[in-house]
């Protein structure tokens, strides 16, 4: 089973080797036909602590890292 990979940006990296990143879906709403914002956090592992706030990355599924990682960090979403 391939693991999953999302887009997002970094709202935190105040821990150590940690990042919070916000993941934004867009989808139709079935009864009522509007586009439905929802977004959902992340904590992602960054070994070297070079993502800032603002930064768009990208992470994926991993064994669990710790209580509340299970994420890492690809890829700058932008290189």
């Amino acid at each position: 089973m391939p693991k999953r990979i999302l887009q997002g940006t970094v709202t935190s990296d105040k821990n150590d080797q940690t990042i919070t990143v916000l993941v934004e879906r867009r989808f139709k709403h079935p009864l009522l036909h509007k586009t439905v914002r929802k977004s959902k956090k992340y904590r992602a592992h960054d070994a070297e602590n070079k993502f800032k706030v603002g930064d768009i990355v990208r992470i994926e599924e991993c064994a669990p890292i710790s209580k509340t990682k299970r994420w890492t960090v690809v890829t700058d979403a932008t290189a």
